[in-house]
């Protein structure tokens, strides 16, 4: 296999494993959404990313549709189901330091990414936990249809 055939395949595979993570969402809500509406309760969580909230020149364009459909099929979820008391939101977070992200992004780049937040540091795993936790808390009992933002300040959606 050439390497312009390699690179292509690689694209095209990038392009449909983006978009099957908007099926993927979309086939877990439709499953587990009936039940909820039986019960008359629930909570539903999307993930998203920052690329799904805003254009930028780095962000590969099959990921960013993809992440922006979860925004949308979150917001639309929220309106149809809010009716049987199920809220759903979804968060939205920027550079999270996984441990695969703190191997894979150089100290140079990390450095640069942390300039561009407004709080001068990265996200953890642990900050994306805290808002999903607060999402399905008693204490947002009155919040559906919300795309939260854990990105430091990087992205500010009006």
């Amino acid at each position: 296999m050439s390497a312009s055939t390699a690179e292509s395949l690689r694209r095209r595979t990038d392009k449909a494993s983006n978009i099957s993570k908007l099926v993927r969402t979309f086939l877990t809500i439709k499953s587990f959404l009936p039940g909820m509406k039986e019960r008359r309760a629930g909570n539903i969580v999307t993930l998203s990313s920052a690329a799904g909230r805003r254009p930028h020149t780095r962000s590969p364009i099959a990921y960013s549709v993809a992440k922006a459909g979860i925004e949308l099929m979150t917001q639309d979820v929220a309106a149809q189901a809010g009716l049987y008391g199920i809220r759903v939101n979804c968060i939205a977070p920027e550079t999270i330091l996984t441990e695969r992200n703190e191997q894979r992004i150089p100290d140079e780049q990390k450095a640069a990414l942390i300039e561009s937040h407004p709080i001068k540091r990265l996200g953890t795993p642990d900050y994306v936990a805290r808002a999903v936790l607060f999402l399905v808390s008693v204490d947002s009992s009155w919040i559906t249809g919300v795309i939260l933002d854990v990105a430091g300040g990087a992205v500010m959606v009006r």
